[in-house]
């Protein structure tokens, strides 16, 4: 993967993630850019010699059906906290990415955030 590719797959996490309320982008210690809302982070994204990796914090159930796509696997050391990550993600895979994306800012993001996300988006 070139790294202009990994560029602009993280522009599109950036774009993605900091539309929603309140989410901040930080460079954590390892280096990824991690995304979050309220000091909890919600995505993190990274290069690594397989190219571009996204994770995302996710509830058990959404995991273990994503798991079964050959696409997303569980996030190494935070996986069994419900994380799942996709590897240099196909154009196709991004609309599905960002619903998953807003599904994990909700998941961490105060319950006044939550509450008006449903009642702007009548959830």
């Amino acid at each position: 993967m070139k790294a202009l590719e990994a560029k602009v797959m993280l522009e599109n996490v950036r774009k993605i993630c900091l539309a929603l309320p309140e989410a901040a982008e930080l460079i954590d210690g390892f280096g990824h850019n991690t995304f979050k809302i309220n000091g909890k982070s919600f995505v993190i994204s990274g290069e690594n010699e397989n190219g571009f990796s996204l994770s995302f914090k996710s509830d058990w159930e959404t995991q273990e059906i994503l798991l079964l796509k050959e696409h997303f696997y569980k996030t190494p050391y935070i996986g069994h906290h419900g994380w799942v990550s996709i590897q240099n993600p196909a154009e196709e895979h991004w609309d599905e990415l960002t619903d998953l994306i807003q599904e994990a800012y909700l998941r961490a993001a105060p319950k006044r955030l939550v509450k008006n996300w449903n009642e702007l988006y009548n959830r």
